[in-house]
């Protein structure tokens, strides 16, 4: 990883005294400029975190890959008969699948968002209404979400359920 956070989360500040007055252009023009190295800085470590986890999560993708295809020749070579926990299986595959949907979309939208250090084209009414038109299918994202995540809950309930009058059954 060509990325190292030196993982304290500190910044130094150097403070250069100038020849002209405080309240000169150039001691504001050398101070916003030292703000902006701070603020590139602060950026660069995000992304470089942001390439570790990713690191991870490529290598988490692969491994559920390679279970997936182990699971899917296992399922091949089966007569098709499926034991009762099959289906808690499935609804903790279903809720794995959500999630792995929601990141998914998440960093699609990361890669597809306009750099916010480009000139806009927007006028600031539009960009107020897209910041608020992005803000509501987030809003609405989380509750799908959350509904999925519940439907996922109430399918191993079911399933759970299923067992216990099968095992009544049985008795």
């Amino acid at each position: 990883m060509a990325c190292r956070s030196s993982g304290s989360g500190s910044y130094t500040v150097v403070i250069i005294p100038l020849k002209t007055s405080l309240y000169s252009l150039d001691a504001l023009r050398f101070y916003l400029w030292i703000k902006r190295l701070k603020e590139l800085e602060k950026e660069k470590d995000a992304l470089c975190s942001g390439l570790e986890i990713l690191e991870k999560a490529r290598l988490w993708y692969l491994q559920r890959l390679e279970e997936n295809k182990a699971k899917q020749e296992d399922f091949e070579t089966k007569s098709g008969a499926l034991p009762c926990q099959e289906g808690a299986a499935e609804g903790r595959s279903c809720f794995l699948r959500n999630c792995i949907q929601r990141v998914n979309g998440s960093l699609g939208t990361v890669m597809t968002e306009p750099n916010v250090t480009s000139s806009s084209n927007l006028s600031l009414p539009d960009a107020v209404a897209d910041s608020d038109l992005r803000w509501h299918n987030t809003i609405l994202t989380q509750e799908v979400s959350n509904k999925n995540h519940q439907i996922s809950m109430l399918e191993l309930e079911k399933d759970a359920l299923l067992e216990q009058l099968d095992e009544l059954k049985a008795h």
